[in-house]
Parts: structure tokens; sequence; C-alpha cells
């Protein structure tokens, strides 16, 4: 039986996320350095402690939602929950943990006009109840602080753990191994995640600057938002086999790729099309009517 491989838009193997965190006055500049090398980033904040209009920016401090609004208005950026005040989730009891999740959900979407569907975990703390909290929520996918060093897709969405922090010393390795490999197989992801503040704090933007002038413009790169890759991963999860896996259906609202094989050449299916998948040969018909 003929294997069949997820490839990301445009049927590349790889994919590149960023993640940061709190919403500090320190991520206009971070936002501008990921502008200028068109990277994306998803930015977890929380809708509780924004500073109150008219603040003058003296130190590191929180965004205006104001000031907020306007900076991750950049198609470029997602905008995902953090809770409402930063607590410790699994130190909470549950009404009060689903509350600071659903309702920092409610008022970011609120306040920024769209449909948020992701979170980072506070101080990375969480538990199987805070994971079943943030499902009953809507949030789709959940970022923790556990440094894998690996780029494999997640298991589990609402366990979602980053490739490694901009500080690891082994970023520039990782970086490396990342850009060099050939994947013929499974889709691979690198993720890195931080706080914007610690390069002021420790005088480190040019850590920042290099990393993203290494990584962009690459053809063989899908520069996403966290959200943007968890959505894409669900609709392939979706698609309609045969029960001989003889054909595949996309009953989704895009199109994905796949390939037949490792190393195999990508393919798309459009939202609706049917594409058999006989031995030795790739062919498409129209939908079946």
């Amino acid at each position: 039986m003929k294997q069949l491989h997820m490839r990301f838009p445009q049927g590349r193997t790889k994919a590149l996320t960023l993640s940061y965190d709190d919403g500090c006055m320190e991520d206009r500049r971070l936002a501008a350095i990921f502008a200028r090398h068109g990277l994306k980033c998803t930015f977890n904040l929380n809708s509780g402690l924004f500073s109150p209009p008219g603040t003058v920016y003296t130190a590191t401090q929180r965004l205006t939602l104001e000031d907020a609004k306007n900076l991750y208005a950049d198609p470029l950026f997602e905008v995902a929950c953090h809770a409402i005040d930063h607590p410790n989730l699994a130190q909470m009891p549950p009404v009060f943990s689903y509350r600071q999740i659903l309702h920092d959900r409610m008022a970011l979407e609120q306040h920024f006009g769209c449909r948020i569907t992701g979170m980072a975990y506070p101080y990375g703390t969480y538990n199987d109840e805070v994971v079943r909290l943030c499902r009953s929520a809507g949030i789709r996918y959940a970022r923790t602080v556990h440094s894998t060093h690996r780029f494999d897709l997640p298991a589990d969405w609402l366990t979602l753990h980053p490739t490694c922090h901009h500080a690891d010393p082994a970023l520039p390795e990782l970086t490396e191994r990342f850009l060099s490999a050939q994947y013929t197989a499974s889709p691979q992801m690198f993720y890195v995640w931080g706080h914007s503040y610690k390069f002021s704090q420790e005088d480190n933007w040019s850590l920042i600057e290099g990393f993203a002038e290494r990584v962009a413009g690459r053809e063989d790169i899908w520069y996403a938002t966290n959200s943007e890759i968890e959505s894409y991963c669900r609709d392939f999860g979706r698609l309609e086999f045969a029960a001989d896996g003889s054909f595949v259906r996309n009953p989704n609202a895009r199109t994905v790729w796949f390939a037949c094989s490792d190393g195999g050449e990508p393919h798309p299916l459009a939202p609706g099309e049917t594409a058999r998948l006989e031995a030795g040969e790739y062919a498409q018909k129209e939908a079946a009517k």
C-alpha cells in the first residue's frame, strides 16, 4: 500500500515559527526585526496586564492596549492567550483556571477583532486538568517551555513543546542542522520562543538579529504563526481515505499538499478534490457529484 506524507504549503517540508510572551514594550523592536526579514511570530498576551492609556515607557513595561492593537495588527503576527494576569494555572482551583483561560480569550478577541485559538502556559506550568480546561475553552494549541532540541510536530498540540529558547546555547547548532537537513518523510518545525525584554536586560539584540538574518528568505521554509501550522495540520488530518488506501479526498476549504512516498514529488489537493493513489502513479479526478 502506498504511503502518504504531509507536506506544508507549496510542498515544503520545513516550517519556522516564533513565540514571544507578555506584550512588553520591547516587542516593538522585536516585531520590526521580524518584519524586516519576513518572519512570522505569535505574541502571547495577558488581557489584564496592559499598561494604562498614556503610559510613557521608561523601562521594560507592558504595552498599552492601544499600542498593542497597532503593533500586532501586522499580518505577520498572531495574538494568542497567556491567561488574564499570568498566574500559575496548575496551582489554582479549576474554576479559577478556566476563567483565566476563557476570559483572556474572550477579551483578546474583543480587543483585536479576530478568533484566537492558542496560548502559552504562564511560567510553562500545566497539568492534565489545565489541558482539559484549555480544550473546553476552545484553545487548540498551548505552548510549554520544555525545549526538545528537535523539530518534530507535536503529538498533542495542547502540550506543544518548542525546539528551544532563543538564549539556548544550542540555538546556533540547531539552526544550522535545520537549514541543512533534507527531509523526505515527516515534515519538520523549528520553534523558537522567548521574552523580548530579555534582549534589553542582557544587551544581546544582536542574537535575534543574527538569527533572523540567517533563517530568512529561504524557499524551502514555510514561515508561519503557531495557529497557521496547527490549523494546516488539523486540515491534513481530516483527509478522507478509501478503506483500501486507493484514493484520498480533501473535505477542507483549503488546499493541502502531500507526497506519496519518501522523497516523492509533492502534489496539491484542492478543496473537494479526490486523488487516486494507485501504485506507481498519481492521478486526479473531479470530486464525485
